[in-house]
């Protein structure tokens, strides 16, 4: 009976040191992170950085650093490409990048982790390069800004490419590009649809109204493609906008000539408004254009 007591006596006591030397081991130190990590989150950071400063400047409706009046930045960053569902799209690719910055602080699995990564750079690349081609080709014009987006973007899905794991992408090759592809097909679809104006809400019977009875009056908006200002003009009218007089002065892009019945109307800048003989080359409001063509604005309530 004693031995047995003194037996428990050394187990509890071997016990004790035990416990007493784990509490004494200084806990594991954290894994440094490697060199990709460390690229891959400056780069995000400088993402956020860049989309939140261009989200600034479109919601103040004021000029990007180094964007001048009529300069390539200055057109693409007003044409019809550049809000979608009403949101700028440099507050959509600071949304992206957000979520990029939350996949690469979480932890997770390194395959998980890496498919998010992935999948968001990809369809961020796909629509920066779809964003660059349709101001390349529609406008005639480069927006730097957007080519330093483009740029940060296709060395994140280049960075996270390289670094994949062995059992990277989880599912054939094959697979998980055509699924991908699709998703970016259809974002794509959504985007110029956007672009279009089929995706805008339905017509105000208001500014319904006051666009029918301009055409009606013999009112001319006289415009181009290209024109920031014209794309602000017809975003006064919404879904409306499609009913308003528009002419197109410049059929050809940006660098064609210029339509001869915008010569023949005197048209000297975009947009020009020719109500009554008087010519108008400034954006106008609904309620402006509703009291210069004669078009009661209250009654159409």
């Amino acid at each position: 009976m004693a031995r047995a007591s003194k037996s428990r006596k050394r187990k509890a006591s071997a016990s004790r040191s035990g416990h007493d030397a784990a509490a004494a081991s200084p806990a594991p130190a954290a894994v440094p992170a490697s060199k990709p990590e460390i690229a891959l989150r400056v780069l995000i950071a400088f993402g956020l950085l860049l989309t939140a400063y261009l989200t600034w400047v479109a919601w103040s409706d004021g000029g990007a650093a180094f964007c001048t009046e009529g300069s390539g930045c200055d057109i693409v960053q007003g044409s019809r490409w550049s809000r979608f569902l009403g949101l700028p799209i440099a507050a959509w690719g600071f949304g992206l990048y957000a979520l990029l910055a939350w996949v690469a602080w979480r932890p997770a699995s390194r395959l998980a982790r890496w498919r998010r990564l992935w999948r968001l750079s990809f369809l961020g690349l796909a629509v920066s390069l779809y964003l660059t081609v349709a101001g390349m080709v529609a406008l005639q014009a480069v927006c730097l800004w957007c080519l330093a987006s483009l740029a940060v973007m296709l060395a994140i899905f280049l960075l996270v490419h390289a670094t994949r794991p062995e059992s990277a992408p989880g599912t054939p090759w094959p697979t998980w590009l055509l699924g991908n592809g699709l998703v970016a097909l259809g974002l794509l679809a959504a985007l110029q649809l956007s672009a279009m104006g089929l995706l805008e809400r339905r017509e105000d019977p208001r500014l319904r109204a006051l666009a029918a009875h301009l055409e009606q009056s013999g009112a001319k908006f006289y415009g181009a493609s290209w024109c920031p200002n014209c794309t602000e003009q017809k975003r006064e009218f919404g879904a409306a906008a499609k009913r308003l007089p528009y002419v197109e002065c410049s059929p050809d892009g940006r660098n064609g000539g210029v339509a001869f019945e915008c010569i023949s109307a005197r048209v000297s800048g975009y947009p020009t408004w020719i109500i009554d003989g008087s010519h108008y080359v400034e954006v106008l409001p609904p309620e402006r254009l509703a009291r210069l063509s004669g078009f009661d604005w209250d009654a159409a309530r």
